[in-house]
């Protein structure tokens, strides 16, 4: 299972980075195999499900995460290539394709050896950060020999960059409000609920506070 790394262990070798994440369906058909993935395992009724997957026919089927991720790599694959160092970007999902497994196995084709991976969740919890590893180590093994080594990168909740981007995002959405109504705005920071008993097992709530 891949580490996870603090700036003070960044100093290795890679030839590549591996961005992974949670996945969503791009069409009304690839809903329900897609939530199928999501639940396998878990005692959940069928019916919660296809509660759930009414939120996603009401968007038109499509998850709008995997068009962000593709966005996100664009701009990671100009700063690379502007600033280095040069690696290729690969990018394997926990619930839909790309599927973590497929990814790994064409790094390993491409002769990557050892990779960083940058997890798209920014908090600690069991879904937010060891899911991840146990689905890249699930991953590991199903490629078998020579799968690359995978270097997990730490939660970025409080780095600084993240923050300083979420300040600007702020500041661009108060810079849409008329300047003689912002002493009104009330500002409200949402987060992704969890279960409780993994609230309780994680530093989620103490991270996002």
């Amino acid at each position: 299972m891949g580490r996870i790394l603090t700036p003070s262990t960044t100093a290795m070798n890679h030839d590549a980075i591996l961005i992974v994440s949670f996945g969503g369906p791009e069409s009304a058909e690839e809903v329900i195999p897609f939530l199928e993935n999501v639940v396998r395992g878990r005692n959940i009724p069928r019916e919660r499900m296809l509660a759930v997957a009414e939120h996603y026919y009401h968007l038109g089927g499509k998850s709008p995460i995997n068009q962000q991720i593709r966005e996100l790599i664009a701009a990671l694959e100009t700063e690379l290539a502007q600033h280095g160092p040069k690696l290729p970007v690969y990018w394997g999902n926990r619930n839909w394709h790309p599927m973590l497994t497929e990814t790994l196995r064409k790094m390993k084709q491409d002769g990557v050896r050892r990779a960083l991976a940058f997890v798209t969740s920014a908090y600690s919890s069991y879904s937010g950060c060891r899911q991840y590893r146990e689905d890249i180590a699930r991953a590991q093994n199903e490629v078998g020999a020579g799968a690359p080594q995978i270097d997990k990168l730490r939660a970025f909740f409080n780095h600084p960059k993240f923050i300083e981007a979420t300040e600007e995002r702020l500041a661009d959405a108060l810079g849409e409000v008329p300047a003689d109504a912002r002493q009104n705005v009330q500002i409200v920071y949402l987060a992704h609920s969890i279960p409780l008993a993994m609230a309780e097992t994680s530093d989620y709530v103490r991270q996002l506070e």
